[in-house]
């Protein structure tokens, strides 16, 4: 799933110690350069609840679905896409009809993550109304340091890995008509991840329930009836607001 990562100049080798494919001067990036993950990094080290030794299973499998992720929300080619098999890569979420890469590259991870079967009135985020652009910009502003992730658990190796993940972020800006808590949302999910015998990737199942995720933002208070509190305090606050001054 989407970090908030910034550009960096266009002659700047860019290296993270997280991610691998940064540094490919024959890429074609969507925002005219690597991106950086500086701040969401931080917020992995802050945050994360395990940190594995170098080399295991867990850092491989951890490293390498971040490298997937940067690659889906920064690269605009499949062909310069080097953490799957796009001959042969789905992506299958809570048991819906898989993607193709095609696919996925056009909607972007977060709409590909949230699509879902229920009525209008209880989609809190409807991924049909929304482009690659505008989805990752809902979460961007609701996530200013980004949406970590980490790796919990991994229960089997190559070629089928399968393991427990975590994603969070701090809800320090507007989500969706909710003001900000700034308190930790977060969920929880488990996945799959088969890969050949270079480890590309080539098919990805993700199971998690996106109430968990929601119900973090919804604890945010409607903007409108926010502001309309500071307003009433502000007014309370200064005995010379009840003049009427022109």
């Amino acid at each position: 799933m989407a970090s908030s990562a910034e550009a960096s100049s266009v002659n700047k080798v860019v290296r993270d110690k997280y991610r691998s494919f940064l540094d490919d001067e024959n890429t074609e990036w969507r925002h005219g350069a690597p991106p950086t993950y500086d701040s969401v990094n931080q917020l992995f080290e802050q945050g994360r609840t395990k940190e594995w030794p170098k080399g295991s299973l867990e850092e491989i499998v951890q490293n390498a679905v971040k490298s997937w992720e940067m690659e889906l929300s920064h690269k605009t080619r499949l062909q310069d896409f080097k953490s799957i098999n796009p001959e042969k890569f789905k992506l299958f979420v809570n048991g819906r009809e898989g993607l193709t890469p095609e696919e996925t590259l056009k909607v972007g991870s977060y709409n590909a993550l949230l699509k879902n079967s229920l009525p209008k009135e209880f989609q809190y985020y409807k991924a049909e109304e929304e482009s690659f652009e505008s989805s990752h910009e809902v979460f961007k502003s609701a996530f200013p340091r980004g949406f970590a992730w980490e790796v919990v658990q991994v229960y089997s190796g190559p070629p089928l890995i399968a393991f427990k993940f975590r994603h969070w972020g701090l809800f320090e800006g507007p989500f969706k008509g909710h003001a900000p808590t700034g308190e930790r949302v977060q969920f929880y999910g488990l996945a799959t991840l088969k890969v050949d015998d270079s480890l590309k990737v080539e098919d990805v199942e993700v199971y998690y329930d996106p109430a968990e995720l929601f119900a973090g933002f919804l604890k945010g208070a409607p903007i409108s009836d926010s502001q309309t509190a500071q307003d009433s305090e502000a007014k309370l606050a200064c005995p010379f607001s009840q003049l009427n001054v022109k």
